[in-house]
């Protein structure tokens, strides 16, 4: 595969690009404004994705007409978001990336809008491979946060590559027009699945990073398929078998962790075994998407069970480990702009 832009430098945005704590403090508000006997937007909360903490604070306390300052408000918020911060995990194909380009011997930054105390915590959530980071800015230390170029400017310049040759990986709208507006190149990763329409200035858009391929950038490839396979790290899941579609595949009702063990991010076709109350365990075949046509937004899942022997039954409730990539889905809209 020819590379269609070359970059010396990559730049990951943090949170909902590497790792997944937006799901993982998606209660948070909702537990705070309790206390004031309010409930979150989801619109107004959609918009605030990837805004400064001063920003998207300010923006709070007036939505919600809370009777406290934005440090009051930054104070008592602070330890929740400290203990969701536990929860959060890489995203699937973070850790792979990561080791691949500092393996060989790519420049890595990391730019978040998030406050720099707050990034120290988060990013011990990757273990070692937060030391692939030769730069690591938060939104305080530049004079404009997102949708400014500012961070993305300043991290070029501590890694010392014009903006222009850099790769800026990005999950929020505020955060790819910032990349665009300093002159990089960018692929979108939406966090936001029913935002995706928005995202048409990126370079390229793609579900998750485990369809990204450095090669694209003048980048090295990565030489760890098995098969055309990808072994990842383990998804758990639970669901409810639905009706079937042909011989040994059905459709897959979400069981009530679904969408708290499978990231939103996550589409495409992945192997595992699925384990069944009646059954027992079996090999199969799970495909995961989103219908997104207007008037719908909602995960569609399928499974096919490779050494069931038509055993499946409707209704009948699966604890799911997915543990390699096949492919993405072929209805896929993911594009790279020439």
């Amino acid at each position: 595969m020819a590379a269609t832009h070359r970059v010396s430098a990559v730049i990951f945005d943090l949170d909902g690009t590497l790792l997944d704590t937006e799901r993982a403090t998606r209660d948070v508000l909702k537990e705070f404004l309790g206390t004031y006997g309010e409930v979150p937007d989801a619109a107004k909360e959609e918009k605030r994705l990837g805004q400064m903490h001063r920003e998207s604070t300010t923006g709070i306390i007036a939505d919600y007409g809370l009777p406290i300052t934005v440090e009051e408000y930054s104070e008592a918020i602070y330890p929740l978001y400290i203990k969701r911060w536990q929860r959060a995990s890489p995203l699937p194909g973070v850790n792979r990336l990561l080791k691949h380009l500092y393996k060989n011997g790519v420049p890595l930054a990391l730019a978040s809008n998030s406050i720099r105390r707050n990034i120290d915590h988060k990013i011990l959530k990757l273990g070692e491979l937060k030391d692939c980071f030769s730069v690591v800015l938060g939104g305080d230390q530049v004079p404009h946060g997102k949708p400014c170029p500012d961070i993305f400017l300043e991290a070029a310049k501590r890694l010392g590559v014009n903006p222009s040759s850099c790769l800026v990986i990005e999950d929020s709208l505020v955060g790819v027009q910032a990349a665009k507006a300093s002159g990089a190149k960018v692929v979108a990763v939406p966090s936001l699945q029913s935002q995706r329409h928005c995202y048409s200035i990126a370079d390229l858009i793609l579900y998750s990073l485990l369809d990204f391929h450095p090669e694209l950038w003048g980048l090295p490839p990565f030489e760890d398929r098995i098969q055309g396979a990808l072994a990842m790290e383990p998804l758990l899941s639970n669901a409810q078998i639905g009706d079937a579609v042909q011989n040994n595949t059905h459709t897959l009702i979400a069981g009530e962790c679904t969408y708290d063990s499978i990231p939103d991010q996550i589409s495409g076709i992945f192997f595992g075994w699925a384990k069944s109350e009646t059954y027992g365990v079996f090999k199969a075949v799970v495909s995961t998407g989103w219908d997104l046509s207007p008037g719908k937004f909602e995960r569609v899942m399928h499974i096919c069970f490779l050494d069931s022997h038509n055993k499946a039954k409707t209704e009948d409730s699966l604890e799911l480990l997915l543990i390699g990539y096949i492919r993405k889905l072929q209805s896929s809209k993911i594009y790279l702009k020439q």
